[in-house]
């Protein structure tokens, strides 16, 4: 079988889809379904891939197409559509990453044009908090006349969390639907990385209780309910450190940074920057404690990936992963606020055998739940039936995917 990925970017700076999408691409290459990617990106991007624009670039079996972009809102790419109308027929089917995004469209409509089965994975932007405070306006005027049509001419949509699905479904998503986690794979770090790389980058974290946030900084991640959680933490904690690993707009990044000061925390809190690969395991392993509150995340790659280390975790109840770490007792799930927030961290700071129980749940968690071969597997069994069943009538799919 041969499946084409459509994703706007890879860009690391774009957060988790940006790390998922590879991941994908490279277990699928694995359990034998060849695989395609076709992406954007800028004159700056070009400039660092292998062989430029105009050759696909292959690592791990996995063939990746780079098309130059002509705007950065809406990531259009001419080019990109030219090349999809002339391949696109060449594969069995087409899984698109995103919604409201150019990519996206052109990759729907060619699909359509050639009769080539499709699958959306949102990436969260159907709930109600992306919906609702990511141009608001804009996206009702696209979704009704754009994205609806999309969703509609699905052979299925591919949540990533039962959360995610039912959000869409109260939005009135009728389109067959299919809940897939993402899968992790951080083998190549887990045995060889130490909190020895991490320590030597930032001493002053050495001897400390280091609380993680590891994500990019946007309004969305809750940065600003952590600050003011942390805040009381550390009254009560005064050995422990807030990491905040991450990249994001300078004009919020200020913002946060000038919370930390007015809360009097300025010093307790370390903005580290992005950190990939070898540095962010390393970072993992010297963390006592991994926290995300954000206010809407479809999934939470991040949680996954620190719970692979075996970090106990504090999530909102709005992250995807949330009910699993519930199930699991793999750390605290709270709302949405500073209060709640800020006495689950207290709890597993002072109590070593509960954060010794979380993190050794949240390793099992991850191995069963959240594995590359787990993910791999329930995609090709999604796609069989698709294209299997690409001449049958979509009731019929959309009861078996129910």
């Amino acid at each position: 079988m041969k499946v084409l990925h459509v994703i706007p970017s890879l860009d690391p700076a774009d957060g988790g889809p940006s790390f998922a999408l590879p991941l994908m691409a490279a277990g699928l290459r694995r359990a034998g379904i060849e695989v395609d990617v076709a992406t954007t990106a800028t004159n700056d991007e070009a400039a660092l891939l292998d062989g430029g624009l105009a050759n696909p670039v292959s690592p791990e079996g996995v063939t990746y197409f780079y098309f130059r972009r002509q705007t950065g809102f809406y990531k259009v790419s001419r080019p990109m559509t030219r090349w999809l109308d002339r391949n696109i027929q060449n594969y069995d089917l087409v899984h698109i990453h995103a919604l409201f995004s150019y990519s996206s469209w052109t990759a729907a409509n060619l699909a359509i044009k050639h009769r080539v089965p499709y699958v959306v994975r949102p990436l969260g932007v159907l709930n109600r908090w992306g919906m609702k405070n990511r141009r608001r306006l804009l996206k009702r005027i696209s979704f009704r006349l754009i994205e609806s049509r999309i969703l509609k001419n699905a052979a299925a949509i591919h949540y990533t969390s039962s959360q995610e699905r039912l959000e869409a479904e109260q939005a009135d998503m009728k389109t067959p639907a299919v809940v897939v986690p993402l899968g992790i794979d951080t083998s190549e770090f887990e045995t060889a990385a130490t909190a020895a790389r991490f320590y030597q980058r930032f001493p002053t974290a050495e001897g400390r209780d280091v609380i993680l946030f590891l994500s990019r900084i946007d309004k969305k991640k809750g940065l600003n309910i952590l600050l003011n959680a942390f805040a009381k933490v550390q009254a009560a904690h005064s050995k422990c450190l807030l990491v905040v690993a991450g990249d994001g707009e300078a004009e919020f990044v200020g913002e946060m940074t000038m919370l930390a000061e007015e809360l009097g925390i300025g010093e307790q809190v370390l903005w580290t920057g992005f950190l990939g690969g070898e540095e962010k395991a390393s970072a993992f392993r010297a963390a006592s404690v991994f926290v995300l509150p954000s206010y809407s995340e479809n999934f939470g790659l991040v949680v996954a990936e620190a719970m692979t280390f075996g970090l106990p975790c504090v999530v909102s109840d709005q992250v995807g992963v949330a009910p699993d770490v519930e199930e699991f007792q793999a750390g605290f799930v709270v709302p949405c606020e500073d209060a709640p927030l800020s006495v689950a961290l207290q709890q597993l700071l002072s109590n070593a055998e509960l954060r010794a129980r979380f993190g050794e749940n949240a390793m099992r968690l991850a191995r069963e739940r959240f594995s590359i071969e787990a993910m791999s597997g329930s995609l090709v069994e999604l796609y069989s039936r698709i294209v299997d069943q690409h001449a049958v009538p979509s009731g019929a799919l959309a009861t078996e995917l129910r």
